[in-house]
């Protein structure tokens, strides 16, 4: 073999190495098909998109929430907006909490999980539960449905929409298993709890909520489930499209 083919020869073997970490790359940055901006899809969504404020249950914004944006896999934004229209016609609308959420969001989680001294953010979120047991009852896990693109945390508000106090780092924390008028003043309807309460009243068919807040749930639920989504049982906000478009692949895209 000449010099001039050697050469050659290494150059095609540096394209082959190289060029799958930079589309790995490029999938990681930008949003790739098949997904959409929610408000752009229904443009009368209300969004309180927490993971990029720190008024979530870390205490500070998460990795990868570059924007407060909504984004879901076309089919899961489609089913949405037939929610968002039954809703609409009762002078009600769905407010969202979370989207898609990157891997490395998740990772975080994961690392402030296991930091068991942070704990600036238990009399709100998790009162009545020890860190590392978040963990172990699988209220954080290493793998997100989120991920996939297609589940969607979410509530309901009047329309018009009341008016909801901006959270301000060092505010006073108050357990989010309290009653509404009592715990952080969230403009939705009452729904038992406050979002992300990591708390066995946050259980969707939890029996010890009061009548309204159970039928408030309920409401929610059927309608999500009417139109093809599936809840979490611990968490009366979670819901996953049955028929996700990306049952087995975890995204780590930017949200921006």
């Amino acid at each position: 073999m000449n010099r001039k083919s050697l050469l050659i020869l290494i150059l095609l073997l540096i394209i082959i190495i190289v060029h799958p970490l930079l589309s790995s790359d490029s999938c990681e940055s930008a949003m790739p098909g098949g997904f959409v901006d929610v408000k752009e899809a229904i443009p009368s969504i209300h969004l309180d998109i927490r993971y990029y404020s720190s008024h979530n249950f870390v205490g500070e914004r998460i990795d990868g929430y570059n924007a407060p944006k909504c984004l879901l896999t076309r089919e899961a934004a489609m089913a949405l907006a037939k929610v968002q229209k039954e809703l609409e016609a009762s002078s009600l609308s769905l407010k969202v909490y979370d989207c898609y959420r990157p891997q490395r969001a998740v990772d975080h989680f994961v690392r402030w999980a296991k930091d068991v001294k942070d704990t600036k953010t238990k009399k709100e979120f998790y009162p009545t539960i020890e860190k590392p047991d978040l963990l172990e009852r699988v209220y954080i896990d290493t793998k997100s449905s989120h991920s996939r693109g297609s589940s969607v945390d979410i509530t309901i508000v009047s329309i018009p929409v009341p008016a909801q106090a901006a959270y301000k780092p060092g505010d006073e924390l108050i357990e989010c298993y309290l009653p509404v008028e009592k715990r952080f003043n969230d403009n939705s309807i009452d729904m038992g709890t406050s979002f992300d309460c990591f708390h066995e009243l946050s259980h969707t068919a939890n029996g010890n909520v009061g009548k309204v807040q159970r039928k408030n749930r309920l409401q929610l639920k059927a309608l999500m489930e009417k139109h093809g989504f599936r809840n979490y049982e611990k968490e009366w906000w979670h819901f996953t499209l049955r028929n996700e478009p990306f049952p087995e692949t975890y995204f780590d895209f930017v949200i921006k």
